[in-house]
């Protein structure tokens, strides 16, 4: 099946209403991270970037595309590692902390000026660790529903999908899957997420592009399903720059004992709700989600 990861940004724009005359100006571009290991990022526009965003676990920098074309500044959407066309780690260690030490290098390469720093779900707990270990990159933080309080019962229908089958035998079957599972999506949305973030070998069977721990991968037992989530609280208490949640009405991942524990850690942060969206508000409600960035850089 023939894949341009650009020609789909049109089907973006016109599914949401959006100009793409002229299209959008977007390049990708691999960083050295050490190691041999690199981390690829779209880089919209030629402008120096304003945002950079960071996805959540089993998705790719393509689940931004919609908020991008929204908003129409110049930007990087990072491919953290082990995700999309980032390379994968020997380990597969994923956690927050490890992806942040190499996203620090791709900010400082692409996106060293930037306003904000978005993260969705494992990209917000990146982001977190980020902004602790190189604050002067992250001049203001918006976590898009996720806090450190997230646990395996939260985001257990995250872990359903992702500990599905690792190969499908045609692109129908793995759609169908990734339909069942996103209900709040349009099948064209979830037809161009799977075209980006899928696939196909030479016996003609399809996989994932990411990287992830499976069953067996030794997370422990006692209900949380990434290490280092007690220091990510403390680092929310210690951030000293605007820090805004932004949470889908529909998704069960961050409850309201979550923000009331946020509130207590940083009293000044902003809670805002997006009616409609579920856990993935990139993809649920795009253009609302891209109106409250834009407001976080105009104010």
């Amino acid at each position: 099946m023939h894949y341009d990861e650009f020609a789909l940004l049109r089907e973006n724009a016109e599914e949401f209403g959006l100009p793409h005359d002229p299209p959008p100006v977007v390049r990708r571009e691999h960083v050295d991270v050490g190691d041999g290991r690199t981390v690829s990022a779209l880089v919209w526009d030629t402008g120096s970037p304003r945002l950079v965003l960071l996805h959540g676990g089993a998705q790719n920098a393509h689940t931004w595309d919609t908020v991008a074309l929204a908003l129409r500044v110049p930007l990087v959407a990072i491919d953290l590692p082990g995700h999309g066309h980032s390379s994968h780690r020997d380990d597969h260690a994923y956690w927050p902390a490890e992806n942040a030490a190499a996203v620090e290098i791709a900010v400082r390469a692409l996106a060293p000026d930037a306003q904000l720093v978005v993260g969705m779900s494992l990209g917000g707990l990146t982001a977190l660790a980020l902004a602790d270990r190189a604050p002067d990159l992250v001049r203001e933080l918006v976590l898009v529903d996720v806090t450190p309080g997230v646990d395996r019962e939260k985001a257990s229908a995250i872990a359903q999908f992702v500990d599905g089958p690792e190969h499908f035998d045609s692109f129908e079957e793995i759609l169908e899957r990734t339909v069942r599972f996103n209900p709040t999506r349009s099948v064209a949305s979830l037809r161009r997420g799977v075209l980006h973030n899928a696939l196909q070998l030479p016996d003609g069977r399809w996989r994932w592009r990411y990287d992830l721990p499976r069953r067996g991968s030794g997370e422990g037992d006692d209900g949380r399903i990434l290490p280092g989530l007690d220091a990510l609280w403390d680092a929310i208490g210690r951030l000293a720059v605007p820090l805004t949640l932004v949470r889908g009405a529909l998704s069960p991942v961050v409850d309201d004992a979550d923000v009331a524990e946020l509130r207590r850690r940083n009293p000044a942060a902003r809670v805002e709700v997006v009616d409609g969206a579920g856990h993935s508000i990139q993809g649920d409600r795009p253009l609302e989600l891209a109106a409250l960035l834009r407001a976080r850089l105009d104010g």
